[in-house]
């Protein structure tokens, strides 16, 4: 008798064990699963605010029409540019010049409703874009090495940003809108492309490599054929 008692109380004792077992894995895994899908959660959070080195905090919806790239007001030349090379003063300071014609043309893009204009700025981001990529491959072959030679007292460079390194005249581009964004637009690109016909006709007497003057040749006509349509454009617009 004594023995089945005995038999009894193990019995329920080993129940009771395996019980407390499968309760503390259980416990165990579903906290194991649960800091595990926490650490996915984390990663992935982590890998979408990381992605292309973008803080999700500070991007923008092209319907805010960020500008703030566009302000040059600090622009100032590299030091000792004027003692390098003509040619790679020509490349840095062009480029500079083409990037911020390239910084109103994408405010355009995502801020006119005038379909005509709308095209123009793309072709001038075309355009500008392949130019800049060409100048930097030009850089890279001729001037590997050597420091920015950025001149803004290069003929047309001064003159032709003048209205973006005004910080009334961002002021105004930022806030426009409509009719007036557009005409603004063409009082901003006008003499910006006549800054870059000037920078490049000087490049046709001075330049050595014969790279550069074939396209500063390619800059003044086709930023002169711009220049007449944007002043086509303000005559009937203005109206």
């Amino acid at each position: 008798m004594k023995t089945l008692i005995l038999l009894s109380f193990l019995s329920v004792g080993a129940f009771a064990f395996v019980g407390c077992q499968t309760t503390t894995n259980t416990t165990t895994t579903t906290n194991t699963n649960t800091r595990a899908n926490t650490a996915v959660a984390a990663s992935n959070a982590n890998s979408m605010g990381n992605m292309s080195g973008m803080n999700p905090n500070s991007m923008m919806t092209s319907a805010n029409h960020d500008v703030s790239g566009m302000n040059h007001s600090g622009m100032k030349s590299s030091p000792n540019a004027a003692s390098q090379p003509y040619d790679l003063q020509f490349l840095d300071t062009m480029t500079h010049h083409h990037q911020g014609a390239l910084d109103m043309a994408k405010t355009a893009v995502g801020k006119t409703n005038n379909q005509e204009l709308k095209a123009f700025a793309q072709k001038i981001i075309a355009d500008q874009t392949r130019e800049i990529a060409q100048m930097k491959d030009w850089r890279e072959k001729w001037y590997s090495g050597k420091p920015m030679a950025m001149n803004m007292e290069m003929p047309g460079m001064g003159d032709g940003m003048k209205m973006m390194m005004s910080g009334d005249g961002m002021k105004k581009f930022e806030a426009a809108t409509g009719k007036e964004f557009d005409l603004l637009f063409l009082d901003m690109m006008t003499p910006h492309h006549q800054g870059a016909t000037t920078m490049a006709k000087e490049a046709l007497t001075k330049a050595e490599h014969p790279e550069i003057k074939t396209l500063a040749n390619q800059i003044i006509k086709a930023q002169d054929a711009e220049i007449k349509q944007m002043a086509d454009w303000k005559a009937k617009w203005s109206k």
